[in-house]
């Protein structure tokens, strides 16, 4: 546990002096309010939460390997490897000028940097046929990259209201790290555990007030940490499904693909357009229905802050059995098949103006 609150004493004040730094530089607070679709915040705040989380994962590491060298320098590596993300996206997030195809050219950069330097590469994926393709290194490296610029793409998709990203990426952390202490694994354990706490430090400033946001390079980065922590576990344990990872990311993942497939097929647009109807832009309209019109700070930041909830609930209804049946590949295809369609049966009715009732939050 030492490792968990080191990193998450290091996040949350590195996280704080980024919060300062912020209010005393105009440029660093470059998140305006009323700019895009996908924007549902009362004030503009600085887009470098990722800063604090680097700083207590990186710290982690130090403690880590303060108790057992070649592991710390295995997170060390990791950490190298991930700056590639983490600097497309906080460019991304200061000038606003970068991409969506930089940001994940960067990331493919970092998880083919993992591949060199920590082996963490996708083998076997209990799926016929890609098995075969990713027996072969060239296959395995294209898996990887795809995997891992998919998630942390992902992350980036779902990071819209305060501690929503944040508290997923916990919850998938320590599942992660749950599994790692089952079979024995003490490296991805410790791994995942340094960054859920750095995770937690910036979420006490993120949620519920929004002092700070994740930002693209915040985003970014977890979604290649948590990606390589899981094709750690999956290389190192051969016991452990390959289906484990994909039920437990399946709410990020899932929002993605559906995302994809409802731009260029429903709508006829690119599927990098951003747009204002994920399932959180859905529920932020049409569930939290006590603050509709009401457009003061308070109202706008309290609505933000109470519609993370339901999808912190969606991200358990995946993360929990996982960790029940991580080394059942049967078990686990059923659930993600099922994840699917309780997902698009809930888009559906949510965006026909038939919100489940239970859902539906009144003052």
């Amino acid at each position: 546990m030492l490792i968990l609150i080191v990193a998450f004493a290091v996040s949350l004040v590195a996280t704080l002096l980024a919060i300062r730094s912020a209010n005393s530089c105009a440029y660093l607070r470059r998140d305006e309010v009323s700019r895009g679709p996908q924007r549902f915040h009362a004030r503009p705040a600085a887009r470098i939460g990722g800063l604090g989380i680097v700083a207590g994962t990186l710290a982690g590491a130090i403690a880590l390997w303060s108790q057992d060298a070649p592991s710390g320098m295995q997170a060390l590596l990791l950490l190298l490897c991930g700056l590639p993300a983490l600097l497309a996206g906080l460019a991304e997030d200061l000038t606003k000028n970068v991409s969506p195809s930089r940001r994940l050219l960067a990331t493919a950069l970092s998880a083919l940097l993992a591949i060199w330097l920590l082996d963490a590469a996708i083998r076997r994926t209990a799926i016929p046929g890609l098995d075969w393709f990713v027996s072969f290194p060239l296959g395995a490296a294209l898996a990887t990259v795809f995997a891992v610029t998919g998630v942390a793409n992902s992350i980036n998709i779902i990071d819209g209201f305060n501690g929503l990203a944040s508290m997923c990426c916990v919850l998938i952390l320590l599942c992660l790290a749950y599994v790692g202490f089952q079979v024995d694994d003490l490296l991805v354990a410790w791994l995942a555990l340094a960054g859920a706490g750095a995770v937690l430090g910036f979420f006490v400033w993120n949620f519920p007030a929004g002092l700070i946001f994740l930002g693209d390079g915040g985003a970014y980065f977890m979604g290649f940490y948590l990606a390589e922590v899981a094709i750690l576990l999956l290389h190192r344990n051969p016991t452990v499904s390959p289906m484990f990872p994909l039920l437990l990311c399946i709410y990020p993942v899932f929002e993605t693909v559906f995302s994809i497939y409802r731009r260029r097929f429903l709508r006829a647009m690119p599927p990098s357009m951003p747009d204002g109807i994920h399932l959180h832009s859905l529920i932020y309209r049409r569930v939290m229905r006590w603050a509709v019109g009401n457009r003061s700070a308070k109202a706008m930041t309290r609505r933000n802050s109470m519609t993370s909830p339901y999808l912190w609930l969606l991200c358990m209804c995946a993360a929990l059995p996982s960790v029940l049946f991580w080394d059942n590949t049967a078990v686990l295809s059923v659930l993600i098949v099922l994840f699917g369609i309780s997902y698009v049966a809930l888009y559906w009715r949510i965006v026909r103006f038939k919100s489940p009732r239970w859902m539906v939050f009144r003052r």
